[in-house]
């Protein structure tokens, strides 16, 4: 690879297009990174490129850039339905950030067409739409979901003749496709594959290099140029995979000081833009209630991969925010490009090691300075050191903050004052117990250790929930309110007018069933559970023996005829005895005795 470093667009070996440079200067890039100025040469000079670099490094100019050129410098003119380009990437948000990128450079180059397909449901009407306006046309540059371009493909029964329109395909592009193998995505890829003529330019882009993706390269790239950028001043031995304008930052806290620590950061920032990630979307829910009614004068928004048509609409939204707060899971760990994220904050850790790297690369993005936090409880300290050599992710410590307010008892109150708040908090603690005994890092984050009455404190609960994982501990520094949870009214009145024709239903049907039923008294209900579960195991069991080969009497029969084999052997009885001894054995007579034959005659 030739070594090409970073400078202004007009530095590189092959020139742009003037309106490809104003276009640049209008969106406010007027030096290349890294990554841009290493692969749009190669790119742009026919070559395919297999392309490492880390999050936020400003992939998505590197092939955009080099598509334009290479569309421009085409000797046919393209038609309407013809397909030039076709740019395919795994989340739903990143095909839209990408065809707004597309669309600055559009105003300038009105001779091309692009064209957005992602995900179903409203999308899926909307396409089918104009294609049945504009007598089925597809546009020169496609931006994808792979799931959503393999049916597009399969569609050939319907009129939609997309395969016929990509025979003179000059671009391929897989975006972030390290993730694209990690959803489950390889199907689809390689059916797309197959629709794509051999002669074209391929391009992929990842962050991150595993063994999947480079088989993909063996795949659908011919002889390609690989070009991995490190960040400036890195050593290529230690790899850092975040960017280096990134500070990264944990804070060691107990549970239930946690939310604490998080709502005093939040008030003395309210000036800047953060995401607080979560764990799981119950906790979102829950949490993100916590935060709009603590942290005042500040927009907040929550998201989350159970939000379907109101996830892109919040998502947009909070992207044209100057400041504000994103309450989000995972799901906006990747593929999504919000402008100048100051704070990334990880209430939660994530389930792996590699989603940690991606939730920090949201901020310090394209040369923009950006800082992350990660919350982290005393047993959990040493994720330290295993992300420092398992992800070459260095973190400073941050002391805990001072004269933080105790906002636990209010958030208590906001529970007995609405059985909304109440429930979604007890889901958010089952469904955060649950998540944290799947993390994969178990030897960190070990359940067993977990100070379940600590943690329940700090989710502000009124009492604990029933759940497998407590069954069968005692919690003496977790107080239960002295309050009968069932009487908490919801604030919504319609919602409690149904919950209380709901209760009065059953207590109607507790009534009329009196006497019909009798249970046994002074037994526990999972008790009675239990004695149940395991007769059904004994049936089960039974069943299984008598379904078998070799019953019970049968297995005694055999054991006989092995005493009287053995004694045999020895010469302590005779062969008359021995016949006669399995004669009065009965049901197995004839084939012991073949055993025993055939045995004698091995000795032999």
């Amino acid at each position: 690879m030739e070594h090409v470093t970073e400078g202004s667009w007009e530095s590189l070996p092959v020139s742009l297009h003037p309106r490809v440079l104003g276009a640049l200067r209008e969106l406010g890039f007027p030096y290349m990174t890294p990554v841009q100025s290493a692969t749009i040469p190669l790119f742009m000079r026919n070559k395919d490129v297999a392309a490492e670099a880390v999050t936020g490094s400003g992939k998505t100019l590197a092939f955009v850039i080099p598509i334009l050129e290479i569309l421009l410098r085409r000797e046919e003119k393209l038609k309407k339905s013809q397909v030039a380009a076709i740019i395919i990437t795994p989340h739903p948000r990143g095909p839209v950030q990408i065809d707004e990128v597309l669309s600055h450079f559009h105003r300038c180059f009105l001779c091309f067409s692009q064209i957005l397909w992602i995900g179903a449901g409203i999308w899926t009407n909307y396409v089918d739409d104009r294609f049945k306006q504009q007598g089925v046309s597809f546009g020169n540059i496609i931006v994808a979901t792979p799931g959503r371009l393999e049916d597009m493909f399969r569609r050939k029964a319907e009129g939609l003749d997309l395969a016929s329109c990509v025979r003179s395909l000059d671009v391929l592009v897989l975006d972030e496709a390290d993730r694209l193998l990690d959803m489950g995505f390889e199907a689809s890829i390689n059916t797309i594959l197959e629709f794509l003529p051999k002669q074209r330019r391929t391009g992929l882009f990842s962050a991150t290099q595993t063994q999947e993706v480079e088989n993909l390269v063996r795949a659908g790239l011919r002889n390609p140029v690989r070009v991995s950028v490190k960040e400036k001043g890195v050593a290529a031995s230690s790899a850092q995979k975040t960017p280096s304008r990134l500070e990264n930052y944990y804070m060691v806290c107990k549970a239930d000081e946690k939310f604490n620590q998080l709502v005093h950061f939040l008030r003395n920032h309210k000036q800047e833009k953060h995401l607080v990630f979560f764990s799981t979307c119950a906790c979102v829910e829950y949490y993100g209630k916590a935060l709009e009614a603590l942290v005042k004068g500040v927009k907040i928004m929550c998201i989350h991969g159970k939000m379907k048509y109101k996830r892109n609409k919040i998502f947009m939204e909070f992207r044209k925010l100057q400041s504000g707060i994103l309450v989000c899971t995972d799901v906006m760990a990747r593929g999504i490009d919000i402008p100048e994220v100051n704070w990334v904050l990880q209430y939660d850790p994530p389930s792996n090691a590699s989603a940690f790297v991606h939730r920090c690369g949201r901020t310090a993005r394209i040369g923009h300075g950006g800082s992350a936090l990660v919350f982290l409880l005393p047993m959990e300290e040493s994720y330290i050191n295993f992300l420092a050599i398992n992800q070459k992710c260095p973190l400073q410590e941050m002391k805990l903050q001072r004269n933080t307010v105790d906002l636990l008892p209010k958030l208590k109150s906001m529970a007995l004052a609405d059985r909304a708040v109440f429930e979604k908090g007890m889901k958010a603690f089952v469904s955060h117990v649950q998540a944290y005994a799947k993390h994969e890092c178990n030897l960190i984050f070990r359940l067993k250790d977990l100070d379940f009455a600590s943690l329940a404190q700090g989710f502000a609960l009124l009492r604990m929930p029933k759940m497998p994982e407590l069954r069968g501990k005692q919690f003496p520094d977790f107080v239960p309110v002295d309050v009968n949870t069932d009487t908490i009214p919801f604030k919504d009145k319609i919602r409690e007018k149904q919950r209380q024709k709901l209760l009065e239903q059953q207590r109607r049907e507790k009534t009329e069933n009196e006497g019909r039923r009798k249970f046994i008294k002074n037994k526990a209900w999972s008790k009675q559970k239990a004695k149940k579960e395991k007769k059904k195991k004994m049936n089960e069991k039974r069943k299984r023996e008598e379904g078998s080969d070799i019953e019970d009497e049968d297995m005694e029969e055999l054991l006989n005829d092995t005493r009287l084999l053995k004694k045999l052997k020895k010469g302590k009885i005779t062969e008359e005895e021995f016949e006669k001894g399995l004669l009065t054995t009965g049901k197995r007579t004839i084939k012991t005795v073949d055993l025993g034959i055939s045995d004698l005659e091995d000795d032999c």
